[in-house]
């Protein structure tokens, strides 16, 4: 790559970069928490990933602008193997994923994607959205009306807010708005905090604690051929669709190793695995991001926030959540 155009993806669009990443930071908080409940770890694992995969792909990526985290998709993958063997191994099958995704792009089978079918990949989306949805139910197991009301309010919010504004992230407001309300009137209803400890420190980096055996291997392999293909999907399908809101080109190669190179950071700092974002990423494109800063400043100002306002994040409503997760699957 020349320098030139080296220099156009990191700084030709300073400023949109840097305040799309901040809306995007904003807005992955909410998701990377939820998306962690779904597979069933502590929400730290979610933020984790997501800063650590929007960091590295900020300079490995082969779609500037686009954005990538913890994700429903990947998220559901996991859950059997989180349930039946623990975090360690979802870690262990996070690093295989980033292997296998890196194998896809050295030998060039990204191209392979293009031709799946698009009933398959109508057939994928809506499975994702009915999993989702069939996820959040347990939520609202001997909660009483309040639970409901909140998550009603915040589909009214995420609804009709665009309708006034779009500068803005409407599920942003919504769980602004929800939150405050919960905790101004005192409302006892289930939190953030219930699900598990936000951790205020960067992420370390670690060794998935597992024996290292044959028997291991297989035991996570099955896992990590999934999320590596499904990851991969889910990627070149958003690239293509910030290619066309761009009218410039990816390099789905490179956009395969970058996956794999952040997926295994990921795994060895903490993370679950996790891969491009369609909503986040059009609304990057949409808030002015155009280029590789915007993921840099969107994972930076994501680990900020919990930093720095770590103890508002674990007051956050259930409710709020479960909506927001329950407008992503509509």
């Amino acid at each position: 790559m020349n320098i030139q155009k080296l220099q156009q993806e990191w700084f030709g669009n300073i400023r949109g970069d840097v305040m799309a990443g901040i809306v995007v930071a904003l807005a992955l908080i909410p998701e990377a928490i939820a998306f962690s409940i779904i597979a069933g770890v502590d929400p730290m694992v979610g933020l984790y990933a997501s800063f650590c995969i929007a960091i590295v792909l900020a300079f490995v990526g082969g779609r500037p602008g686009m954005i990538s985290g913890a994700t429903g998709a990947m998220a559901l993958l996991m859950v059997n193997l989180i349930a039946d063997h623990g975090l360690q191994y979802l870690l262990a099958a996070t690093i295989l994923t980033g292997v296998i995704q890196i194998l896809f792009g050295v030998f060039k089978l990204s191209k392979v994607m293009k031709f799946v079918p698009r009933s398959v990949m109508i057939g994928f989306v809506n499975a994702l959205a009915i999993m989702i949805f069939m996820s959040q139910l347990d939520h609202f197991v001997g909660e009483t009306w309040v639970m409901y009301a909140l998550v009603a309010l915040t589909l009214a919010i995420i609804y009709l807010l665009p309708r006034f504004t779009k500068a803005i992230p409407s599920t942003l407001v919504a769980i602004v708005v929800v939150t405050f309300i919960a905790i101004t009137a005192n409302l006892h209803v289930g939190t953030v905090g219930d699900m598990g400890a936000l951790t205020q420190q960067l992420p370390v980096f670690l060794l998935p604690s597992i024996p290292l055996t044959f028997e291991t291997f297989m035991i996570i392999l099955p896992y990590s051929l999934s999320l590596a293909v499904v990851g991969l999907v889910e990627s070149l399908l958003t690239a293509n669709i910030v290619d066309d809101m761009t009218d410039t080109e990816s390099k789905k190669d490179k956009e395969s190793r970058g996956q794999g190179i952040s997926n295994i950071v990921s795994g060895f700092f903490g993370g679950m695995a996790g891969c491009a974002m369609i909503g986040q990423s059009v609304i990057n494109v949409k808030s002015g991001g155009k280029g590789r800063l915007s993921l840099l400043v969107a994972g930076a100002v994501l680990m900020f926030l919990i930093i720095v306002l770590g103890g508002l994040v674990v007051q956050i409503p259930m409710a709020a959540l479960a909506g927001v997760m329950i407008m992503v699957a509509i």
